[in-house]
């Protein structure tokens, strides 16, 4: 059987299950997450690392460049233009040329800038980036995006840290079925059932961040999402049966015992 792997840009991975590194209560919390999830994306907000200080310990630095691809994003981001900025700063740093592109104006509702995210992905892409952009569920905002050349899209299931699950089911599926490029589900996933769900459906990934990093002991949840994860993809491949009006028999129903 071929292996099951997932190609984003010129990268390669074998896990589905991206991870977040925010709001983690401890440094020892986010590594033992991150090796009982099996990922090997992780993503960085750079615009919040204290690099004004080089001698101060980031979060980069508890990250194992050798296990995992850190892919930086543009979080705080409310402009296409400081959007460039911070994936410039990111690559000056000497990480990878991905960026998850996040525009977001609005610090309440925290709902991406369809307009900003269509700016700063041209401008991304012009200046070399792989684009990998956070949006709404918006299937004709997703069609332009990967026409535009982003290597992914990544619709909401549901406001980011709300742990909601997914509400845009109808709107992702739509999503999947016209992408060219992987579809990863990002923001708003509670618990593994709704990575499953996201899995099942036919998405190509789901990232993962405050599910993980403020349950009560976060590496087992790590865990148990990778699992949903996996049991998810698992399902999309086998092929679930069509779904019925009413009951069917599963056990034939000519020449049972005592049939006339």
């Amino acid at each position: 059987m071929t292996e099951d792997l997932l190609h984003i840009g010129e990268f390669t991975f074998r896990s589905r299950l991206f991870m977040g590194t925010g709001k983690h209560r401890s440094e020892e919390d986010l590594v033992a997450s991150l090796e009982a999830s099996g990922a090997e994306v992780v993503t960085v907000a750079i615009r919040r690392l204290d690099l004004d200080t080089p001698d101060q310990r980031t979060i980069l630095d508890a990250i194992d460049s050798s296990k995992y691809i850190v892919l930086p994003n543009t979080a705080g981001c409310k402009t296409a233009d400081e959007a460039l900025l911070v994936a410039r700063l990111a690559r000056s740093l000497g990480l990878p040329n991905l960026v998850k592109l996040e525009v977001i104006p609005d610090a309440k509702y925290l709902l991406p800038d369809a307009v900003g995210t269509l700016e700063a992905a041209k401008l991304l892409i012009e200046d070399g980036f792989t684009v990998l952009p956070y949006i709404h569920a918006d299937p004709v905002l997703a069609k332009r995006l990967q026409e535009m050349g982003c290597a992914t899209v990544m619709p909401l299931g549901s406001a980011i840290g709300s742990g909601q699950g997914i509400h845009t089911a109808e709107e992702i599926q739509i999503i999947i079925e016209q992408a060219t490029v992987p579809v990863v589900v990002d923001a708003g996933l509670g618990v593994p059932s709704d990575a499953a769900q996201a899995m099942e459906m036919g998405a190509d990934a789901v990232l993962v961040n405050t599910a993980i990093a403020q349950a009560q002991d976060p590496a087992l949840m790590a865990e148990a999402f990778r699992l949903g994860v996996e049991a998810g993809r698992k399902a999309y491949q086998a092929g679930r049966i069509a779904t019925k009006r009413y009951a069917q028999a599963s056990s034939p129903v000519e020449g049972v015992i005592g049939s006339a």
